[in-house]
C-alpha cells in the first residue's frame, strides 16, 4: 500500500493530466495542471503529481530559477554533490540559475509540488536506479 493515496487527486489544485509533453524527462508516471502559462508573465506555475518512485531527469534551469512548494505526498530534491533533502507538505526549494539538480516522489508516497519556473530548463540524464534506490 502507498502512503498518501490522498494526493493523487490533488490537494489545492487538480493533479491534472498525464504529463505526456515532458514524459521523456521523467522515471515513471507524473501529471501537470498548468495554472499560469501566460506569454506576458515572465514565469510558468505548474501543478506536478508525481506516483510513487517517479521522479524527474537530472535538469539545469538555464536563462532563471525555479520555487517548489510542496503540498503534498512526501518527496526527494538533490542538487549534484550535495545530500538529498526529503520533502514533506510545507518545503519550500529554490533552485537557483545552471544548478544541477532534481526532484521526485519517495519510493512508497505519492508527491506533489506547485513548480514555479522561470526561463528555459535542460533536461539531462535520468537519476540512477543505483542512486534513487540508496535513498531511505
Amino acid at each position: 500500500m502507498n502512503k498518501n493515496e490522498d494526493v493523487k487527486n490533488g490537494v489545492i489544485f487538480s493533479s491534472g493530466e498525464s504529463n505526456d509533453a515532458f514524459a521523456q524527462y521523467f522515471t515513471g508516471q507524473s501529471y501537470l495542471n498548468l495554472l499560469v502559462n501566460e506569454d506576458d508573465v515572465n514565469v510558468v506555475v505548474g501543478n506536478v503529481t508525481f506516483e510513487p518512485a517517479c521522479r524527474n531527469n537530472w535538469h539545469i534551469h538555464t536563462e532563471g530559477y525555479q520555487i517548489l512548494l510542496v503540498t503534498g505526498g512526501e518527496g526527494w530534491y538533490q542538487e549534484e554533490g550535495k545530500e538529498a533533502q526529503k520533502l514533506l507538505p510545507g518545503s519550500v526549494v529554490v533552485t537557483h540559475k545552471g544548478v544541477k539538480h532534481w526532484h521526485g516522489a519517495t519510493k512508497d508516497s505519492w508527491f506533489e509540488h506547485i513548480a514555479i519556473t522561470s526561463g528555459a530548463s535542460e533536461f539531462l540524464e535520468p537519476v540512477s536506479d543505483e542512486l534513487y534506490n540508496q535513498l531511505g
